[in-house]
């Protein structure tokens, strides 16, 4: 019976066949032990050379690392294994065998292993990265569905940023100018309009010039938006959806987890609502702690979005940023028009912001002004201008970037290792 690892334990005492790759191995005289997985996970396979004879002990023996094979054995479960099961093999048959496969299990350069991404992939430490980043996609299809949420996308090449062009991708479209898209948000602001909850998740590109562990080139965004949703509505929906990938990642990425040495203790607190700071607070609060070199009006960097956050053992909202650090977009405060109705989502452990949302300005002349004042064109907001003009309601949103949230609940250093393919400043290959 053909089967794969994540389903041996419907198995268990029955012989069954698994397609594999060798990840390692280890023999005796007498007993070969095959590190074997197979995409969906990973298995120890024994082979006994009393069980299965000479011939498919010496084949065994002398599998190299990242041969594929068909391996052949009863289910057992043992209990010393992290996974809870192991192969009893009685019969091996190799498809390929792989020759001087350039990783071993010695240590390698972060450059190395940069430049054998599509290998490196098949490692346990990052096949539990990319198994945790598909459970947060899962949850956040799941999320959005179970509350009424419509997918919606929106284009990658466009006419326009929503936050000014100096960090985009220009490229020609035909005989115009296009921008590789920074963020779907005023495309979902539109679909907002005909569909009321709506939600995208689809790649998005800046041209930063950063080598921080923080920054990609291109990464994927989660950006939904909500008519008729004002300031504090939006946080409730950003804790809500943050506890809830946070629990389905605990809930069915435990292993995965523990391969990497996550520590869950930290996660398990992870549920709404979370704590909120006024930025003015924030500035306050980072003068007491030594940084004097920020004032009011400058936004906040690396150092002082930890600062805030070690406070916490949840992620914590700073609220209410200066209108003039903030894009042309946002809804001044009703009740001070030098700051908006924005938050950023900051996670703890120093893994930054992983989600920036804000009440979006409803008013066609207050947006009008404010494109005046950001010195963009209004003809190429033309229509992002006529949501105002015809039915306008309060309606707000936000943007999840997505390999922020994976390191920070895989507990990786750096997001190159979270996604599978990263594009960063000197690096477009493989």
């Amino acid at each position: 019976m053909k089967t794969t690892i994540n389903q041996v334990s419907g198995h268990v005492g029955q012989e069954v066949t698994i397609g594999a790759w060798l990840g390692n191995k280890r023999s005796s005289g007498k007993i070969a032990f095959l590190q074997l997985r197979d995409g969906s996970g990973f298995i120890q396979g024994v082979v006994v050379k009393s069980d299965v004879g000479e011939d498919i002990f010496q084949k065994a023996k002398s599998l190299t690392q990242e041969s594929s094979v068909f391996v052949t054995g009863i289910v057992k479960e043992d209990e010393r294994s992290p996974f809870g099961y192991e192969l009893e093999v009685k019969d091996l048959k190799v498809i390929h065998e792989s020759v001087d496969y350039p990783i071993t299990p010695k240590e390698h350069g972060t450059e190395f292993l940069m430049d054998h991404r599509h290998l490196w992939l098949r490692s346990n430490r990052q096949h539990a990265v990319m198994k945790i980043r598909n459970e947060i996609i899962r949850a956040t299809y799941e999320f959005f569905n179970t509350n009424g949420f419509v997918k919606v996308d929106p284009p990658i090449l466009t006419g326009s940023a929503p936050e000014g062009t100096s960090e985009l991708f220009h490229t020609k479209y035909f005989d115009e100018d296009a921008y590789l898209s920074q963020s779907g948000q005023l495309y979902m602001e539109a679909a907002a309009m005909a569909l009321g909850k709506v939600f995208s998740f689809g790649p998005t590109f800046r041209a930063e010039k950063s080598k921080t562990r923080r920054h990609l080139i291109e990464f994927w965004m989660i950006e939904p938006e909500m008519a008729f949703y004002e300031f504090e509505d939006n946080l409730v929906v950003q804790e809500e959806y943050v506890s809830f990938i946070v629990q389905s990642v605990l809930k069915n990425c435990r292993l995965e987890l523990t391969r990497l040495g996550r520590d869950t203790s930290v996660l398990e607190t992870i549920k709404a609502p979370f704590p909120r700071v006024h930025y003015d607070d924030a500035i306050k609060f980072l003068h007491e702690k030594g940084f004097t070199d920020i004032k009011w009006g400058d936004d906040l960097g690396a150092p002082h979005e930890t600062a805030i956050a070690e406070s916490y053992d949840k992620p914590v909202f700073i609220t209410h940023y200066p209108t003039a650090i903030k894009p042309f977009y946002m809804q001044p405060d009703p009740e001070r028009e030098d700051v908006v109705l924005c938050a950023d989502l900051i996670a703890p452990e120093g893994y930054g912001e992983i989600i920036g949302g804000s009440e979006r300005i409803h008013d066609l002349d207050l947006l009008k002004q404010r494109l005046d004042q950001h010195q963009l064109d209004p003809e190429a907001y033309k229509w992002y201008t006529e949501l105002r003009q015809y039915g306008s309601v309060p309606h707000s949103g936000f943007g999840l970037g997505l390999e922020r949230t994976v390191a920070w609940l895989s507990g990786v250093e750096h997001v190159r290792e979270s996604i599978p393919f990263p594009r960063l400043l000197n690096r477009l290959y493989p």
